[in-house]
């Protein structure tokens, strides 16, 4: 069992940054490729990025690629995301997530993670 926390959140001007953390324990963090979701009021959870276990592997959403950055400290057992050049529709409850894996692979669905933190709210002012 992951245990995973998230924090970092707040409110930022457009344009503005912010890194989330989120912080696992419970287990080793090194065994799991890790991802971020977003969830904006009324809409569903989409993904934002994800990592695979060793950091070899990084995937983006379009929406986020060239402004985000996904990285971990397995000797921390920590994943962090760095935000940067954030926009309004950038607003959302932003989650981490888990997933035991035996390979590098990073993995972009929902349904895919075992494990979810309990999300960090990022507002992005106009």
């Amino acid at each position: 069992q992951v245990v995973l926390v998230e924090s970092g959140g707040g409110l930022v001007q457009a344009g503005g940054s912010l890194r989330l953390s989120c912080a696992a324990s419970g287990r080793p963090l090194s065994s799991y490729a890790m991802g971020w979701f977003r969830q904006a009021p009324g809409k569903e959870r989409d993904f934002v990025a994800a990592i695979g276990r060793n950091s070899g592997s990084t995937y983006y959403a379009d929406s986020v690629k060239g402004r985000f950055t996904v990285s971990r400290d397995n000797a921390k057992n920590t994943v962090f995301l760095e935000m940067n050049s954030l926009k309004p529709e950038d607003t959302a409850v932003y989650y981490c997530a888990a997933r035991m894996s035996g390979s590098g692979n990073y993995y972009v669905t929902s349904s895919d993670y075992y494990y979810w933190g309990q999300g960090t709210q990022v507002t992005v002012s106009s």
